[in-house]
């Protein structure tokens, strides 16, 4: 049997909702003034952090399987938008920059790999759609 997630979301005004799903932790997602008030984040933004989380979390759980000391561990991702509706992204880059002792730039790569071959399921569902490019960091 499949498993099924849940997330509701109800408008509170102008172009403002706010979300939760089983957590039941708000999130306030919204737009800019004047059609909503900025009290939120936009929803391609958290497509971008969906997929960074999804990849942060699975890349820094096998690198502490791989004993790497990771000290600071950061992904930015920037969405590129096709100047058209459906403003949809046409490219995706993700920048990872780590810190730590001996940090070995291997397994870090091996890490990235897997997650995006295997593991993450929103890089899964995204990369048929659109290019997604990374790059690391180590400090």
């Amino acid at each position: 049997m499949a498993e099924e997630l849940m997330a509701v979301v109800d408008w509170k005004g102008k172009l403002e909702f706010e979300g939760r799903a089983v957590f039941d932790q708000a999130i306030h997602i919204d737009v800019s003034p004047p059609q909503g008030e900025d009290h939120g984040a936009k929803p391609m933004e958290l497509l971008l952090i969906s997929l960074a989380s999804c990849t942060g979390q699975i890349v820094i759980s096998l690198l502490q399987k791989m004993r790497q000391d990771v000290r600071t561990y950061s992904v930015k991702a920037i969405g590129s938008k096709h100047p058209d509706h459906p403003r949809v992204f046409t490219a995706i880059r993700l920048d990872m920059e780590f810190s730590g002792q001996g940090i070995d730039r291997v397994a870090v790569e091996k890490a990235l790999q897997m997650s995006e071959d295997k593991y993450c399921p929103v890089f899964a569902m995204l990369k048929n759609s659109v290019p997604i490019q990374t790059s690391i960091t180590i400090k």
